[in-house]
């Protein structure tokens, strides 16, 4: 996935009770319901791996 403000590359983070998506280049974080409609098939994999996403 790209980010929509640099357009570098977004990695899944995730902390304690949280996952978000953060931009390698610029560091900005997405909550998951703010890039879900454009959610790719392998972010959607590595996300399938956790049992509940808290919307924070």
């Amino acid at each position: 996935m790209k980010c929509r403000k640099c357009n570098g590359e977004l990695v899944v983070k995730r902390m304690c009770r949280r996952v978000r998506l953060q931009c390698k280049s610029c560091n900005h974080e997405y909550q998951i319901h703010e890039v879900a409609a454009d959610l790719d098939e392998k972010t959607s994999a590595i996300l399938e791996q956790y049992t509940t996403i808290i919307y924070d």
